[in-house]
Order: structure tokens, then sequence, then C-alpha cells
């Protein structure tokens, strides 16, 4: 485990290579720095997971100090890492999924200009995001933190040609800082009343020092729940994350599924003792992600681009993480976010081998057919759909989601009402996601092929549909064989869920449910879209299809709503600030400032013959004073 230090510091060695010497290197040799730092840093993981499987006791955790970073007072902070189980499931996810996004990108991003540019951004991306997991403390946790802003801010605007890239870009950075600054507050609190920055030491220390309702964990639950919200996309902070589809294809795969929107989740379960002395914070985290899956999935319904049905299901799946934290579900939150990862990545991923296939374009209502046409990436799609939708018994979401609406009422935190949300927003699910299915593959071919992906793209799909078919099993219910290898494992870093009494023999029961309304959702769209085209036109035009398509369209406008209350006004007091009174003192000095240059200006004539006359008068000016005075 004494290579604990190389995984977040390779993928950092192949950015500095890059940035320094990329203009100099080949497209060969970008891609081996580029994918190869990820690698190592991948084997790395496996290497340190080994030795950590290992010991005695699989959930005793490591700490790693590589050097002092401030020694300042009695405040001493150390560049550390700290291993526990929790750290490496996010290690293994962002490393593994994380080189299979750099693999693909070599063959979807060949012939863009900017591709040593997109190999630096995604480096530092994955580094940073390493730092944040792995990180001791919670200022070391804070740089990992800025970094994944930093990056998703660089490769969202990476086509910065296009303006509205530059504003996917800068409404991404500026909407998650105000989750930042609340958490950055939250930090500072936190030292502020128990004089430490390392986390197992917050988290020893919270527990002995206040009990549970007390104020002070409270309000600092609530300002590191603006730090969730802000990069996990919840409610209210949700607005950013559709139009971060301004990226390339791999960027977008990188962000919802391995790194940026999964910190939020991390940040609450690695602060899970500061969340379980707050019963009220944690309440609300539940009825954020309740709120946020179920819009989201309204949202999903109408969308005619490939990528934004995407981007509102991670919105929608985040908002299940969130609801298995609120209700104290730790493990089933972490056990979907790994299953997350793995079908989300390949789904993005066979999306953007679909619009690569047919030259950029994004619109499912142009697409059709292409099952006949590229049947490799029709089959890969469809077992991240189906395991998106939750296919009962086969794939992995079903195990991952299932556990999140079983616990959402076992739990002695959950009940009815959230159940009730989980179950619609797993019919929701099944109708966006095979929407798209059949929008995308079904039907008739509207847009030719113009050529079909490579190796270099394929081969990370077929990975990820194995993982998204089989990464299940790691976690099945008493009715099915009662495996609990996953659970077993993160109780070494998050404690287990305490279920109502005599609710054990009815999680069958639940499962059934759960899975009809699946299989419902499938069929009723398939109903809707191939045996009854002609309904779905009707329903949309009518007064009240018109109203909720727009509506949800523009994500229940949000954007609306945050123009007119903030943007709108701060522009329009900027302007009257930009001709106030003290802008007038500062003009005035402006002023004078220029007048002087304008009249010392005019001593600079070229002339020779002046200057030397100049400087004959200055010299017999000083003579003259030195005689007089």
């Amino acid at each position: 485990m004494e290579l604990l230090w190389l995984i977040p510091a390779s993928p950092l060695a192949g950015f500095l290579v890059l940035t320094l010497a990329g203009s100099k290197l080949t497209r060969g040799v970008v891609s081996a720095v580029g994918i190869g730092s990820v690698g190592i840093s991948a084997a790395a993981a496996v290497w340190v997971m080994i030795a950590f499987l290992r010991q005695k006791s699989a959930w005793n955790i490591f700490s790693q100090t590589l050097w002092t970073w401030l020694d300042v007072a009695q405040l001493k902070i150390a560049v550390a890492f700290y291993l526990d189980p929790l750290a490496l499931v996010m290690v293994l996810i962002i490393t593994g999924v994380g080189f299979l996004i750099h693999l693909y990108s070599a063959g979807y991003m060949a012939r863009d200009e900017g591709y040593c540019r997109f190999f630096a951004y995604m480096n530092l991306f994955v580094s940073a995001m390493l730092i944040l997991v792995l990180a001791d403390n919670l200022l070391l946790l804070y740089l990992g933190w800025e970094g994944v802003g930093l990056c998703s801010y660089l490769l969202i605007g990476f086509w910065y040609q296009d303006p509205a890239n530059g504003y996917a870009a800068r409404k991404a950075f500026v909407v998650t800082r105000v989750g930042d600054t609340a958490m950055a507050v939250g930090f500072f609190m936190i030292y502020q009343h128990l004089d430490t920055l390392r986390i197992s030491e917050i988290m020893s220390k919270a527990a002995a020092a206040w009990p549970v309702g007390s104020s002070l964990p409270l309000i600092i639950a609530l300002l590191l729940l603006g730090g969730g919200v802000g990069k996990s996309a919840q409610l209210p902070l949700q607005t950013w994350l559709p139009d971060a589809m301004a990226g390339p294809t791999p960027v977008s795969a990188l962000i919802h599924a391995a790194t940026m929107v999964t910190a939020g989740v991390y940040l609450i379960a690695r602060t899970h003792v500061l969340f379980n002395l707050a019963p009220l914070a944690m309440n609300l985290v539940a009825v954020i992600g309740a709120a946020t899956l179920l819009l989201a999935g309204f949202s999903g319904l109408v969308q005619k681009d490939i990528k934004r049905v995407l981007a509102y299901s991670t919105i929608s799946q985040l908002g299940y993480m969130f609801l298995a934290l609120g209700v104290g579900a730790w493990s089933a939150a972490i056990f979907h976010l790994a299953t997350h990862a793995f079908f989300k990545a390949l789904l993005f991923l066979s999306a953007g081998a679909v619009i690569h296939s047919l030259g950029g374009e994004q619109n499912m209502f142009k697409m059709g057919g292409l099952w006949r046409e590229m049947p490799l990436i029709f089959w890969t799609f469809l077992i991240g759909a189906a395991s998106l939708a939750a296919l009962p018994l086969v794939t992995a979401g079903f195990y991952s989601k299932d556990l999140i609406i079983w616990q959402s009422f076992a739990s002695v935190h959950g009940g009815a009402g959230f159940y009730a949300a989980a179950l619609a927003g797993a019919l929701l699910t099944a109708l966006y996601t095979f929407r798209m299915v059949f929008l995308t593959f079904a039907g008739p071919v509207r847009t030719p092929v113009t050529h079909r992906p490579g190796i270099s793209m394929t081969l990370p799909l077929v990975i990820l549909a194995a993982l998204s078919l089989f990464a299940g099993f790691l976690e099945m219910p008493e009715t099915l064989g009662g495996v609990h290898l996953f659970s077993r494992f993160i109780s070494g870093s998050l404690p287990e869920i305490p279920i109502k009494e005599g609710l054990e023999h009815l999680e069958g029961i639940f499962e059934i449910v759960s899975g009809v309304v699946t299989l419902f959702g499938i069929y009723f769209i398939y109903l809707f879209l191939q045996r009854m085209p002609g309904l779905s036109p009707k329903l949309s035009t009518s007064a009240v299809g018109t109203f909720l398509n727009r509506f949800w369209l523009q994500g229940w406008g949000f954007d609306w709503l945050y123009d007119g209350v903030f943007v709108r006004p701060y522009v329009f007091f900027g302007r009257m600030n930009r001709e106030d009174v003290i802008d007038s003192v500062y003009d005035m000095i402006a002023w004078f400032g220029r007048t002087g240059y304008s009249a010392l200006s005019l001593t600079q004539n070229g002339q020779v013959r002046t200057y030397a006359f100049g400087i004959a008068l200055g010299v017999a000016a000083i003579m003259a004073m030195a005689v007089l005075l």
C-alpha cells in the first residue's frame, strides 16, 4: 500500500508532461502519456486493493503522509492520504472507468485540433478527483474539490470557439460556486469548534462533543449539504448539468459517471457522523433527493437531444443516492454510485459512438434504425439502458436501485412518502430510458451512418457492458441468495442501516412490485411509440401537452426564475455602479495620468538638437542654482 501516492500522482504527472511539452509531441505520444498515466494509476489502485484486502481486517485504514504542507502557529496540515473501504471503492471507480473513457477518447477525439490539450485537462480532472477522495484532511479535500471544478470549466468549454459552450462552462462554474461557498464556511466552523481539519479526528471529536439534535452539527451539516447539492446537481442547483453537455461526449461520461457529480455523494457519506448528529439535515437530504429524482425524471421524458436525456437521468439517479443517504442507507447509496458509474459511462460512450457515426447528430428524432447499422453499439446501449431502468434480475442497476427503493421504506428514517417517490422515479426512468432506445435504434433510418467506431471506442463499451450486467451480484437480497459482499466491505467506513422491526420478510414483495413497475414502464412506452405512433403527436399538440412539454423541456423553469431573480438584477446594479460617484474619483485619477502623459510625450519628438538643447538648459539651470544658492 506504499504505492498509494502513485494513484493521484501518475495522472498529475501526465498533465504536466502534456502541458509543458505537448506542442513537441506527436499524437501517438500524447495518447501514450494521456492514457498510460491513468492506466498506471488504475494498476496501482488494483495493487493497493490487493494489499488492502490481505490485511487481517479488510476495514482497517491506511494513512500515508508525504510532507508537511502548512505549519503555522498551532495549525499543521500535511499532504496526506487516507485509505479506507469507502475511499478504495471511489478510487477503483475513478481510475477504472476513467481509464476506459481515456481509451475511448483516443478514437473519439482523433481528428480534433486540441487533442493534446484535451488529454491534459482529462488527466488533471482525474488527478483532482483522486486527491479529493483520498484526502486525509479537509484542506486537501478542498484542493481536489476546487480542482474538479476548474477542470469541469475547462472541459465543458473545451470547444470555446462557440460562445454557447463558453456560457455553459461559466454557468457550471458559477452555480457550483454557490454550494462551494457554503461548504467552505462549514469547514471554517468545523475548525473553529473542533480545532482540527483531519477528517478522522473530526468524526470522533464531533461524536464526543455534540449530542444528537444540537444546533452546531445541524448548521455545519446544512452547509456541507450546500456543497454536495452544488457538485451533485441537486435541487435547487441542478441547472448547470444539462448545459454541461456542451463538452465532448467523453467529458460528459467522465463528469457524470466517475468524477465530479459523485463528489457531493462522497462528501455526505464521508461526513456521515455529522449528519447522524443532525436528523433534520438528514431528512432534508432525503427530501431533496426524492424531489430531484422526480423533477429530473419528468424533464427527461420530453428531451430531443440524446445527451440531455442522459444528463437528466444522471440528476435523477443522483437523487436516488441522496434519498438513500437521507434515510441512512449509506452502503446502498455508494453501491448505486458504483453501478451507476458503469452503466452511465456505457450509455454516454455508446451515445457518443452514435453521434460520432452520424456526423455529430444528437437529435433522437433524426436517428432511427441503427440496430441494424450498428449492432454492437445497439447491444451495449441496450444493456446500459436496461441497467439504468433496473430491468429485474439481469442488470446491476436492479440490485442497487431496488435496494434503495426497499430501504427508503424499511429504514427507521424512511417512510411511505419516500418509497412512493422512489417507485414513481423507477417508472419515469423506464419510460424516458426506453423512449430513448426506441427513438434512436428502432424504426426507419433517418440519418445515414457515415463511418463506424474503431476498436479503441468499442472495447471500453464491451467491458462496461459486462460490468453493467454483473456488478450487481456483489450485493443481492435474501430472496435471491443473500449475497452481501459490498455492504460487508463498506461497513468498515459506513454504519449499517437499521430496519424497522417486522419488515424483514416483506423485502421480496417490494422487489416484485418495483420489478413490475419497471416492466410496465418499458411495455407502455413500447406501445406508445411502436404500436400507436400517431398518439404522441396528438398529445404533444394539445393545450396541456404543449404546456408540459415546454415546461419540462426547459427544466421546470429554473433558469428563467434564476435569470429574473439573480442574473438580471445583478447586471442592472452592476451597470448602475459603473457610473456612480466613487468611480468618478478614479476616472479623475486616470484623467490626470493621461494628461500628464500627453504633456510629457511632447518632449519626445525625435529631434536630437532639441534633446541637446534641453540637456544644456538643464545643466545651466543647475549651475545657476549652485552659484546663487
